[in-house]
């Protein structure tokens, strides 16, 4: 089956990457998707958190320098973990007639996991990047998961994920191919 695809970069601000488990890996990782995307005329759609601790305008709330928006790319910005809550994130998929999401971003467990999860009940096919995907950096005692462990884990039930009508594939950055909307069209 045929899909025309999208880059979602999820979270990638100062704030959250001065925090974040691998944090230059995955920006590497992010980076080096965003110009594949970029190359095959795959729209790249950055969505941006805002609230407290990333008030708009600030250091924080800004998108790291590696992986800042070109000119003429969407950027979304939200205010839940959600990424299409109460944004216009449906509506510049559907306007390019994208029919799947590359998933990639911060933070493992609350936006990526709800915005992936999301996707698929907006009807969209999912890729969630193995690799591109990470969570904040904290201590192996405690409540949370290590977050390499919980990186896993996501990876994992992704994996399992089962969703009627839709694709879900788990993969790491390396494996990832785009599929551009006006391939769709040819024979």
């Amino acid at each position: 089956m045929s899909h025309a695809s999208a880059l979602l970069v999820i979270d990638m601000q100062n704030g959250p990457v001065a925090i974040a488990h691998r944090a230059a890996e995955t920006v590497a990782v992010i980076a080096g998707l965003r110009e594949r995307a970029t190359a095959a005329g795959i729209p790249v759609v950055t969505i941006q958190d805002r609230g407290a601790g990333l008030e708009a305008g600030t250091e924080g709330w800004r998108i790291v320098p590696e992986l800042a928006p070109a000119a003429g790319e969407s950027v979304v910005h939200k205010s839940s973990p959600d990424s299409f809550l109460g944004t216009d994130l449906d509506t510049v998929l559907k306007a390019r007639g994208i029919t799947e999401v590359i998933v990639t971003g911060f933070a493992t467990e609350i936006c990526v996991d709800t915005t992936a999860r999301q996707a698929l009940s907006h009807e969209y096919d999912l890729v969630l990047v193995a690799d591109g995907h990470t969570t904040s950096v904290r201590p192996d005692s405690g409540e949370y998961a290590a977050p390499g462990r919980s990186i896993a884990h996501h990876n994992e039930i992704f994996r399992h994920l089962g969703f009627p009508g839709r694709s879900i594939r788990v993969l790491p950055a390396s494996e990832v191919t785009f599929a551009a909307a006006e391939e769709l069209d040819s024979p």
